[in-house]
């Protein structure tokens, strides 16, 4: 199997409110790429080819024939991203409530992963979790 060349991820996600959503990210320390960002959506930057576009529900509609989850009552995913450490998983969490989200489940610890999950203020799930680098790497059974 031939190994595919670098790709950037686009995540797609509808907000109530982009302003509060903007600020809610930026306070668990996240950047806006303003090239990609207006009234209707705000491009989050997650890392160097990982990016959460913020879209208003209303713009979000004109990309799908589909109807929204409820978020407020399903999940529609889980989305995830790595932290340095656990106490960053800890900071990054205890950030997202002091934001006005809410938790999702308590913190679990497997030795080698550590991962705390929380609902942003329009329901969706996100789960922060550290991995030992030495698991990470190969280098731990």
């Amino acid at each position: 199997m031939m190994r595919q060349s670098r790709r950037e991820l686009f995540l797609n996600l509808p907000v109530t409110d982009l302003r509060r959503a903007k600020e809610f990210f930026a306070r668990l320390g996240f950047e806006f790429d303003p090239h990609f960002t207006d009234e209707r959506a705000a491009c989050m930057i997650v890392s160097d080819h990982a990016y959460v576009m913020l879209i208003t529900q209303g713009f979000f509609t004109t990309f799908t024939k589909r109807p929204l989850a409820d978020t407020r009552a399903v999940t529609e995913g889980i989305f995830a991203y790595s932290c340095a450490s656990r106490a960053e998983v800890d900071r990054t969490v205890n950030q997202a409530l002091a934001a006005g989200g809410r938790r999702a489940l308590d913190p679990v610890d497997h030795g080698f992963m550590y991962s705390a999950s929380f609902y942003d203020l329009d329901g969706h799930q996100w789960e922060v979790l550290w991995m030992d680098p030495a698991t990470v790497g190969g280098a731990a059974a």
